[in-house]
């Protein structure tokens, strides 16, 4: 059974998998899985995602491939984006103990603390 299977004897309803066996050593693990994001999508989407990715996100691309607007294929990305999680990219924030810290080993001068702290 491939993705594609799942997903349409899901129908859109969440799944846990239970079991998941390495194929090459035949070592199992058994608990609770929540399959990816991209997994409990359904295959539309999913063919949509891949389509996307592989047009290296051009939008003008997509519009060839599915044959529709503009609007239409931003439309769809902002629905398939709210059934996505984010990762924050974001760099985590020092804080002064941080940046104290390091001053402290001289890994920083006293100006480049000064100036982290004021922009923290």
């Amino acid at each position: 059974m491939d993705w594609q299977d799942l997903t349409d004897l899901t129908q859109g309803r969440p799944f846990v998998v239970e079991r998941v066996r390495l194929a090459d050593s035949g070592v199992a693990v058994e608990g609770q899985f929540e399959p990816p994001q991209l997994a409990q999508l359904g295959v539309d989407d999913q063919v949509f995602v891949a389509s996307f990715v592989r047009s290296h996100g051009s939008i003008k691309e997509m519009e060839r491939i599915f044959g529709v607007s503009y609007p239409t294929i931003k439309s769809r990305l902002k629905r398939i984006a709210e059934h996505l999680d984010f990762v924050d990219t974001a760099p985590p924030s020092t804080s002064a103990a941080d940046v104290i810290d390091r001053l402290q080993r001289g890994e920083i001068s006293a100006q480049e603390a000064l100036s982290e702290l004021e922009g923290a």
